[in-house]
């Protein structure tokens, strides 16, 4: 493949696909209740892509157009030979961005391979400060392991680390403003996150612990100012910042539930068993698994010929789980 866009993804409602979401893995190191079933069953080996798949995949989509590309999971540090995979696609011509999200339990172990293999940027998951609660909230974690993974992030030499934050009514929303402080005080981003009804779930009611982000947004306006800020990328994604006044730290603001932001979506998710979610709230997908093992030449045009079926926008209710699949197998 040349690495040299060819063509463009440009869907029927004349948004261009320039981010790429690759999920490496389904599996996980935590069982965070927003995202999984306590109970999970995980793909098997024959079914995941390989890394040398994932690289031909990456390939074909920045041939396409695509300039960014975020690994995810699950749990993406839990696959086996994921720094090879990291320096793989870092080199692919024409590709701007490699970035990371992860939950930071690994970090201590790869995060200085990482930067090493080309990842140029880290979101790190967290959503609560408390040892207890975010054992709770991840069904087993340590939250030491994540502060460490932090840590061991900004010793190798990352910047604009971001941190990701779920806020849950009546489990951590009294955090929120602990949460933008610590992101502050370490020289960090910090994004609040609107959970999804992506999965069936069986430890709170979704739309009892359901938070609006404007509030969220008022607090921490209150509390600590909140400045305007322009981020104008062509791959990024749908977090909506703000700076906090007086700081480098940015916030955003991800609010799939309370202000739609499909009008301006330039993402694509590829799962870990290779199917391409043309949308995070719909069903519109295509096998690109069977297409690369028994057709490999037509990689390309299928993936510009299913854009035209990328849904104008997705329709989320708490009350209602028309997606089966957890956010785990969706792709962070």
């Amino acid at each position: 493949m040349s690495g040299l866009a060819e063509s463009k993804l440009v869907d029927r409602f004349g948004r261009e696909v320039r981010y790429l979401r690759l999920s490496v893995t389904d599996r996980c190191n935590l069982r965070c209740t927003y995202c999984m079933a306590e109970d999970m069953k995980f793909l098997p080996k024959a079914r995941v892509l390989s890394l040398e798949e994932m690289v031909l995949v990456s390939e074909a989509f920045v041939e396409l157009g695509v300039e960014k590309i975020r690994l995810t999971g699950g749990e993406p540090l839990v696959r086996k030979g994921i720094v090879e995979l990291a320096q793989s696609l870092s080199q692919i011509k024409g590709l701007r961005e490699l970035v990371m999200t992860t939950n930071g339990v690994l970090l201590t172990q790869y995060a200085k391979d990482l930067k090493q293999a080309g990842v140029s940027r880290i979101n790190i998951s967290i959503d609560s400060l408390k040892h207890e609660r975010f054992r709770k909230l991840t069904r087993f974690g340590a939250l030491t392991d994540v502060l460490n993974g932090i840590e061991a992030a900004k010793e190798a030499g990352f910047e604009r680390i971001k941190l990701n934050a779920v806020i849950l009514r009546g489990i951590n929303d009294d955090e929120v403003l602990s949460l933008a402080e610590f992101a502050v005080s370490h020289g960090l981003d910090i994004s609040y996150i609107e959970e999804m009804p992506l999965g069936e779930i069986g430890s709170h009611n979704r739309s009892e612990t359901a938070v609006a982000n404007i509030s969220i947004k008022d607090l921490l306006s209150r509390e600590l100012g909140l400045d305007r800020h322009d981020h104008n990328d062509s791959a990024s994604g749908p977090s909506k910042y703000m700076k906090v006044t007086g700081t480098a730290s940015r916030v955003g603001f991800i609010s799939p539930m309370t202000e739609n932001f499909c009008a301006s979506c330039n993402r694509v998710r590829v799962t870990a068993e290779g199917r391409l979610l043309l949308c995070l709230g719909n069903e519109h997908s295509l096998n690109l698994r069977s297409i690369i093992r028994d057709r490999p030449k037509d990689l390309k045009q299928e993936i510009l010929a299913s854009i035209v079926r990328k849904p104008q926008k997705h329709e989320f209710d708490p009350n209602d789980i028309t997606i089966t699949r957890h956010m785990s197998a969706t792709g962070g």
